[in-house]
């Protein structure tokens, strides 16, 4: 484990879709990285191909449980501290609603902690849905959200603005060097098809020939962000040198209708599939689109890849995972519409 003059960063739900490829992007930048992840929703196949890397090493673990237990590290200074440990697809973050809320109140408490302890700066993958469903379009930092707190979205959407009570809290009071990051809807290579998310959902359907499902009549709005720029707007956000900025979004601001996105993903996967509609399931934002102006000013941030490049190699991603497995790749349909997909 380290040593030498690399940075030593810690991320936590590093074998996820968002943590794979932000543990990709710091090895290529020369850190030493630490993955924890307590697999309940992250997989080990996304970072296999890490594992003869000699600067990675991943970590079991769920940050619930106290850090010095599962990390055994006392005498290793972190450099950086991510916490991207939190289910953020609906069937994931509602089958434990509890663990859920303690995964953003009690690991975001323990990151913290840990960050001051050791010096490291931390930051916090906050989430769009904390504007719940919004009456301010687009949505700005400054916005304090319309927030449901007893719908069956709260665990998550409440839980991720608990988290950022504590991280601002931290930098309050001089505790914490934070950085926290409101991300809007991200797709890209490795999503789970099973993660109830609108573009991994369309993409699996389409390939599998299945009724593409739509809730609501479709005119719903999302931004939809490619993985790269994603993280590319991460890393820009955590090596930010000047004053703390507040929460930053990071979206892609091009707005399209769900409607819009399945007639996409037909066209581009020739699929014959229908497109059918469910009840709009409870607490549904009806419109969704990030301003960036704080990330482009601060950070010279904007997205970069058009929709049509990303849902490419997202297609070609899907195509290959079913290949691998020859057989369809299908998403359960249950007579209850879910709650819809969040951003991350």
């Amino acid at each position: 484990m380290r040593n030498g003059d690399s940075k030593l960063v810690l991320i936590a739900g590093g074998a996820g879709f968002l943590g794979s490829h932000l543990c990709d992007a710091l090895l290529s930048e020369g850190a030493h990285v630490v993955a924890l992840d307590s697999f309940l929703t992250g997989r080990k196949q996304n970072l296999r191909h890490l594992e003869r890397e000699p600067r990675f090493d991943l970590v079991e673990g769920d940050v619930v449980r106290p850090l010095s237990e599962l990390l055994k590290l006392k005498k290793l200074k972190f450099d950086q501290v991510f916490n991207l440990a939190c289910a953020a697809s609906p069937p994931h973050y509602q089958a434990s609603p509890e663990h859920t809320m303690l995964t953003s109140v009690v690991g975001t408490h323990n990151l913290l902690t840990l960050s001051e302890d050791v010096g490291a700066r931390f930051f916090l993958a906050s989430t769009s849905e904390i504007y719940g469903d919004p009456e301010v379009h687009p949505q700005k930092e400054s916005y304090w959200g319309h927030v449901n707190p007893t719908g069956p979205r709260a665990c998550y959407d409440e839980g991720k603005r608990a988290a950022e009570t504590l991280t601002f809290d931290f930098d309050r009071s001089g505790r914490a060097d934070v950085r926290v990051a409101r991300i809007f809807n991200t797709y890209g290579p490795r999503m789970r098809a099973d993660d109830g998310r609108v573009v991994s959902n369309m993409i699996c359907q389409a390939l599998a020939g299945d009724d593409i499902t739509i809730y609501g009549e479709g005119s719903q709005t999302r931004s939809f962000c490619y993985v790269s720029d994603l993280i590319d707007g991460f890393m820009r956000l955590m090596s930010y040198e000047g004053k703390f900025p507040g929460a930053v979004n990071l979206g892609n601001p091009v707005e399209l209708t769900v409607g819009d996105l399945a007639r996409c993903v037909l066209s581009m996967t020739g699929s014959k599939s229908r497109i059918v509609t469910r009840p709009l399931p409870v607490d549904d934002p009806r419109r969704r689109r990030p301003d960036i102006s704080r990330a482009q000013q601060l950070l010279n941030w904007t997205p970069g890849t058009s929709l049509d490049a990303g849902l490419r190699e997202t297609i070609k991603w899907f195509s290959g995972e079913q290949e691998r497995e020859n057989k369809p790749v299908r998403t359960p349909i249950s007579s209850k519409p879910p709650v819809p997909a969040s951003p991350a």
